[in-house]
């Protein structure tokens, strides 16, 4: 049962002579997805969330591996900047860095679990698909 307000939007929407496109500037998940943009940040994100410890450095990179030493650094400082990930130095020698997600960074752990469970059970025609317009884009390339 729609309410009077979802009744008033439908009305105004259906008696809009133009069609409504939305401003992805000012979209929450425009914006999300541009600050948490590259094709390292969720993987780092979510391997933080699940160790849920801190974390040196080298660890890390394993973990997210084949990621270049400058890409996770640059990452990683970057989180820290936004307050998702906290960063603890210690006068040692050598010199030892550990990384751990931030109480606030843990809140992106259910809508992340959400994400890998739906890619377990969904992302394999969307990598088919992929795969296929890349191999029919270097066989057009070819001819």
């Amino acid at each position: 049962m729609k309410n009077d307000s979802e009744e008033e939007m439908l009305d105004h929407y259906e008696s809009s002579s133009e069609t409504h496109i939305p401003d992805h500037g000012n979209c929450p998940m425009t914006q999300l997805l541009d600050t948490l943009s590259g094709k390292w940040a969720l993987p780092i994100l979510y391997q933080l969330i699940m160790l849920n410890a801190p974390v040196r450095f080298g660890v890390l990179q394993r973990s997210v591996k084949p990621i270049t030493q400058k890409e996770l650094t640059r990452h990683l400082r970057q989180f820290e900047t936004l307050g998702l990930v906290e960063r603890k130095a210690y006068l040692e020698m050598p010199p030892r860095v550990e990384y751990q997600i931030s109480d606030y960074g843990l809140t992106l752990k259910q809508p992340l679990s959400e994400l890998a469970r739906w890619s377990e059970n969904y992302a394999q025609p969307l990598i088919a698909a992929k795969l296929a317009a890349r191999l029919k884009k270097i066989e057009e390339e070819k001819s």
